[in-house]
């Protein structure tokens, strides 16, 4: 068993998958640690590369001596909810003006990409959920 590192800190970041580069937010959130940037942006954009474009949150634990390790989540349900409806951004005022229309099966599929990071493991539960971000949103599920 590998002997364990000290932990320095823990940065959670939101870049865009594949697309990652040193400017702002990553390089001033990790150079401020001394964690080697291009290494963190090579390795990220490695593990995203598969959805150029869509944000992925990401906590990168930095140890003493200045390596690192991260953990990509799913991207969040808004900018999922935002792809299927196909809008640019959420209603300013949701309770009266809505902006696109997403079916209860998109919900669903929404639901199936962030399981893991929900904290129910029933997909209709979880369909409920990313509902409700929708409505908050102002779009309606249909």
């Amino acid at each position: 068993m590998a002997p364990k590192k000290d932990i320095m800190v823990k940065v959670k970041l939101q870049a865009p998958g594949g697309q990652a580069t040193p400017a702002p937010p990553v390089g001033p959130a990790l150079g401020q640690h001394g964690v080697n940037i291009g290494e963190f942006v090579k390795k990220f954009n490695e593990a995203t590369k598969g959805s150029p474009g869509m944000i992925f949150p990401v906590i990168v634990t930095v140890y003493k001596d200045r390596s690192f390790d991260f953990i990509v989540k799913s991207p969040p349900a808004s900018v999922l909810l935002k792809k299927a409806a196909g809008v640019v951004k959420g209603a300013a005022v949701p309770n009266k003006e809505k902006v696109g229309k997403v079916t209860w099966l998109q919900c669903e599929e929404i639901a199936k990409i962030k399981m893991k990071d929900l904290n129910t493991s029933d997909v209709k539960q979880a369909a409920k959920v990313i509902a409700g971000t929708a409505k908050n949103m102002g779009i309606e599920v249909v």
